[in-house]
């Protein structure tokens, strides 16, 4: 489905800028120490969580897993963020999962390659991940005449009290979509012309209900499980459409004392990081990926988020990394048969614009209000560190986040796509050798259609390499060529 554009076509350019002599990044503040939780970072360079698709289709790691992490661990940056990874022991196709000690061989298998792969530099996390049922939008005969729950209500609308079900659905498949609008509620509609997707505000499903009591114990074991592998620490999905992003929404209007006020919504993902405290203790990192912005009609702005940000600093999190946006709340619609994508409305431009932007462009768009946050988190006297992300992709720019304050730790997950070595080169003196990332979402979209992830800059590349592996449609290669 074709993503939302803003009104305003004007093509924008990266321009990396001047890069650093060896020397000089040597004594940029990108390439000082930074303590993050127990570890101090050798420099302040960081990789974020980005799903390429390549888990085996049960949620195992696989070789083209192990080798994907090694090419970013071969950049050698501070700190590696592993994709978002299911906590729950459900199928979830070929996503990582940790829901279960049988991922756990595996697990430890990707974070002894990380190791290698970086000379023990980087510092490797992994994101732990609930999101909850999304279908895929039906074809609508098939859906009124066997998935529409027939009720009362339906009876009524169509003077059709005393009528069979069978009756009630021919009818339906009769009435034309402003009649349908006139019958089904807003829910059933969504369900027809989007597919159906569960809400936290859906209480009267024992399951979502509760959720305040499941969620907990659940990311506790991931977390145990993640320290078990070995990994440095965890960072708890807190971000985009999914579950735990959704609690902390303006959105979430449960009345249980889990939605509502912002004390209210902020209640459940402290009791989730409380207890993933617990079960890894101080020495194991712990931190949280959130929203600046949701960016969507009604939603959360940054004075909500840095509202958030300093009660998590206040609980004891060891980073906030933010992102903005990537809600389903404005996904555009989806053809029959395939999902909704939480990226393609205008919140999930915000997450990931392109090259043909506004006049703000899509570079740093993040930051105005990633520096709020930072700002309210300090004037609460916490020093718990902040990861900026977002468009970043000269050594310029980075340096500039850090010396004006903004953040204290710099990310870059498509820049790093389109070329892993960005963090060795630019230490080296090299930086004129960085493929610098056009911004087409190239990648965004083999993301939409769930597709190995990989970057136009290279995947054409050198296709008779010998011993190269290929994507599923033959015609690509999954990691980028060795930087000599």
């Amino acid at each position: 489905m074709a993503m939302w554009r803003p009104p305003e076509r004007i093509r924008h350019q990266a321009r990396p800028g001047r890069w650093p002599t060896a020397a000089e990044a040597s004594a940029a503040q990108l390439f000082s120490p930074v303590r993050v939780g127990c570890h101090e970072l050798p420099h302040r360079t960081w990789v974020p969580a980005m799903v390429p698709w390549r888990a085996s289709d049960d949620g195992y790691v696989s070789r083209n897993v192990l080798d994907w992490y090694a090419r970013f661990a071969a950049g050698r940056p501070a700190a590696l963020v592993v994709e978002a990874t299911g906590i729950r022991n459900v199928p979830s196709g070929p996503l990582l999962r940790i829901g279960d000690d049988r991922f756990l061989p595996g697990l430890r298998e990707l974070v002894r390659t990380v190791r290698e792969a970086s000379l023990g530099e980087t510092r490797l996390y992994i994101q732990l991940i609930d999101f909850l049922a999304i279908r895929r939008r039906p074809d609508p005969a098939r859906y009124l005449q066997r998935f529409l729950a027939i009720t009362d209500r339906h009876r009524e609308l169509l003077a059709m009290t005393a009528a069979s079900e069978h009756d009630v659905r021919a009818r339906l498949a009769t009435l034309t979509d402003a009649g349908l609008d006139a019958v089904l509620t807003a829910r059933e509609i969504e369900s027809l012309r989007v597919g159906h997707r569960e809400r936290v505000t859906d209480l009267e499903q024992p399951h979502i209900r509760e959720l305040p009591a499941t969620l907990p114990p659940m990311f506790a074991s991931a977390a145990l499980r993640a320290r078990q592998a070995g990994f440095d620490g965890v960072e708890l999905h807190y971000a985009h459409a999914y579950t735990m992003a959704s609690f902390l929404s303006a959105t979430n209007t449960r009345d249980d004392g889990y939605g509502g006020e912002r004390e209210h919504r902020l209640r459940l993902p402290l009791l989730v990081y409380a207890a993933v405290r617990r079960a890894v203790s101080d020495d194991f990192t712990v931190g949280c990926r959130m929203l600046a912005e949701e960016c969507i009609d009604g939603g959360n702005d940054a004075d909500d988020a840095a509202w958030f940000a300093t009660r998590f600093a206040a609980a004891g999190m060891d980073f906030i990394s933010l992102s903005r946006g990537g809600k389903f709340d404005d996904a555009r619609q989806p053809k029959v048969g395939e999902a909704a994508y939480p990226y393609t409305g205008r919140s999930g431009y915000e997450c990931m614009p392109s090259y043909y932007s506004d006049s703000r462009g899509p570079f740093g768009r993040n930051l105005a209000p990633t520096a709020r946050i930072r700002a309210a988190v300090r004037a609460a006297g916490a020093a718990t560190p902040i990861v900026a992300a977002g468009g970043i992709h000269g050594f310029e720019q980075a340096e500039a986040v850090l010396r004006d304050g903004q953040a204290d730790i710099v990310g870059l997950a498509r820049q790093a796509l389109a070329d892993p070595d960005w963090f060795l080169k630019v230490r080296q003196g090299r930086g004129a050798e960085v493929r610098v990332c056009l911004y087409t979402n190239y990648c965004e979209a083999l993301d939409q259609r769930h597709r190995e992830v990989t970057c136009e800059l290279w995947d054409r590349e050198q296709l008779d390499e010998p011993g190269i592996v290929v994507s599923a449609d033959g015609k690509r290669r999954l990691l980028p060529p060795a930087w000599a």
